[in-house]
C-alpha cells in the first residue's frame, strides 16, 4: 500500500487517558514510531500539543468517542490538520484489542489515507449547534412535564383535556391554579374559560367534577412551575440564537419559504449544515450525511433492505417534522410527492423522502443564493405527462370503461 503522508500521529482518546503514537521516517527510509500517554487535563493537552509540534506531525487522526474527543480536538487543530473519524469505520479483527493497538492503528490507517474525516463545523456554528440543540432538550422537556401534568389530572378524575384543546392555553391555566388555590366547585372551575371554549360550558362542568386532593394540587403547582421556567428557558434560547443568526437574515428567510419549514426549524438547518455549502461536494453528499438518503446493500446481483445509515439525528429530526407538515400542505410539489409514494410504500418512508426533497432544495437555495418558487401540485403530472395518462386510462378501464385519446383542441 502507498505511503501518502510522512509524519502522523494516531490518538486513542479516554475520558482520563490518551494513548498516542507518532510514526516518522527513519534515518535509513523505514518507519519509525514512537508510543506514549497523557492525561486529558488542561495542562495535559498543552504537553502533547507541545510533544507533537517536536516531532514535526502534519497530520493527527483520533475517534469520535462521545465527547472526550473535543477538548483534544480543538487544542490541537490550531497547529495540526485534525482528522475525526468514525470509530466503526476503523475497527480491526477481533482480538488483541489495547490503547496502544488502537492509536497505532489509527496512525498506520492515516499514513497510508484510508481515513475519511468527519465534518466538524467552525468554532460560531459550534457554539450555535449548542444553542439550538439544548433548546430542542427543553422543548422535549416540556413535553414530557406536559404529560406528567396529564397523568396527574387523570388521577383525580379531572377531564379538562377531553373538552379542551390545550389545557396549558390562557383557560386551562387559569383552571388549574383556581385547583391549586382549593377551588374544587365545577361551576366555578368552568365559569373561568374563555373565548370559544365558553361554547362549552355543559361539558367542563363535568370534566371539573372529580377527586382533587391537596396532594394533587400540590403536584400540579410543582408541574406548572417546571413548565413555567421550561417555557422562559426555551425563550431566552430562542432570543440568543435570534442574534447568533442576525448575519444571516437573508439565508434564514430563504429556509423559513420551504412548505412546513419553520422558523426553529430553519434555525437549525442553518446551525447543523451552516451556510457554506462548499464542504459538501453535491446534495446527495449532503443528504448521505445527514441520514436522509437510502442505504446501499446489494449483493451476488441481489438488492436487500436499503435503509436510512445513521446520519445527523438532530438534522434528521428536524427535517422530518417538516415533512409531516408539508405533506399536509395545499397545492405543493412536496405533498404531491408525499401522496405519490405512499400510495405504494407507506406513510414512513413517503415521509422520509418528502424531507430528503426538502435537504436538496435547501442545499441548491443556499449554495446558489436562490429564493424557492414553488412549483405547484401538478409538478409531476407536467413531468411525467405520458406516465399520468397511462395510469388515468388503466384505472378508468379497471372500472370496465373503454377509453380513446383524443388530444384536446
Amino acid at each position: 500500500m502507498d505511503q501518502q503522508l510522512e509524519r502522523v500521529a494516531g490518538l486513542d482518546v479516554h475520558r482520563k487517558t490518551i494513548a498516542v503514537c507518532v510514526r516518522l521516517p527513519g534515518e535509513h527510509g523505514e518507519r519509525v514510531q514512537h508510543v506514549r500517554t497523557f492525561g486529558t487535563t488542561a495542562a495535559e493537552l498543552l504537553t502533547l500539543r507541545d510533544w507533537l509540534e517536536a516531532h514535526r506531525v502534519t497530520d493527527v487522526a483520533l475517534e469520535s468517542t462521545g465527547v472526550y474527543w473535543k477538548p483534544v480536538f480543538y487544542v490541537l487543530e490550531e497547529v495540526v490538520q485534525c482528522l475525526l473519524v468514525n470509530a466503526q469505520h476503523v475497527q480491526k479483527v477481533p482480538g488483541r484489542k489495547t490503547d496502544v493497538q488502537d492509536c497505532v492503528w489509527l496512525a498506520q490507517l492515516l499514513e497510508h489515507g484510508l481515513l475519511r474525516g468527519s465534518f466538524v463545523p467552525p468554532p460560531p456554528q459550534r457554539e450555535l449547534r449548542d444553542l439550538t440543540r439544548y433548546r430542542k432538550v427543553l422543548i422535549q422537556e416540556r413535553t414530557r412535564e406536559a404529560n406528567r401534568l396529564h397523568k396527574v389530572l387523570e388521577d383525580a378524575g379531572i377531564k379538562l383535556a377531553t373538552v379542551a384543546t390545550d389545557i396549558l392555553g390562557v383557560s386551562g391555566r387559569a383552571m388549574l391554579h383556581a385547583l391549586v388555590d382549593g377551588t374544587t366547585d365545577a361551576t366555578v372551575l368552568a365559569d373561568l374559560a374563555r373565548g370559544t371554549l365558553r361554547k362549552k360550558l355543559p361539558a367542563l362542568r363535568h370534566a371539573l367534577a372529580g377527586r382533587f386532593r391537596p396532594h394533587h394540587g400540590f403536584m400540579v403547582s410543582q408541574h406548572l412551575g417546571h413548565l413555567d421556567y421550561l417555557d422562559e428557558a426555551i425563550d431566552t434560547l430562542s432570543t440568543r440564537i435570534e442574534e447568533a443568526l442576525a448575519p444571516f437574515a437573508a439565508e434564514l428567510t430563504r429556509l423559513d419559504s420551504l412548505p412546513g419549514v419553520g422558523r426553529r426549524t430553519a434555525e437549525v438547518m442553518l446551525a447543523e449544515v451552516g451556510v457554506d455549502m462548499r464542504r459538501f461536494p453535491t446534495a446527495a453528499h449532503l443528504a448521505s450525511w445527514a441520514g436522509l438518503c437510502p442505504g446501499q446493500n446489494e449483493s451476488a446481483g441481489k438488492h436487500k433492505s436499503g435503509r436510512t445509515r445513521p446520519g445527523n439525528r438532530w438534522l434528521r429530526m428536524s427535517l422530518i417534522e417538516a415533512a409531516s407538515m408539508a405533506a399536509r400542505t395545499r397545492h405543493t410539489a412536496l405533498a404531491a410527492r408525499y401522496h405519490r409514494i405512499a400510495r405504494h410504500r407507506g406513510h414512513k418512508k413517503a415521509v422520509v423522502a418528502v424531507a430528503h426533497a426538502l435537504l436538496v432544495t435547501a442545499y441548491h437555495l443556499l449554495d446558489r443564493q436562490l429564493d424557492y418558487r414553488e412549483l405547484g401540485a401538478d409538478y409531476f403530472d407536467r413531468r411525467h405527462a405520458e406516465r399520468a395518462t397511462r395510469r388515468a386510462v388503466r384505472a378508468l378501464e379497471r372500472q370496465g370503461y373503454r377509453v380513446t385519446n383524443e388530444p384536446a383542441a
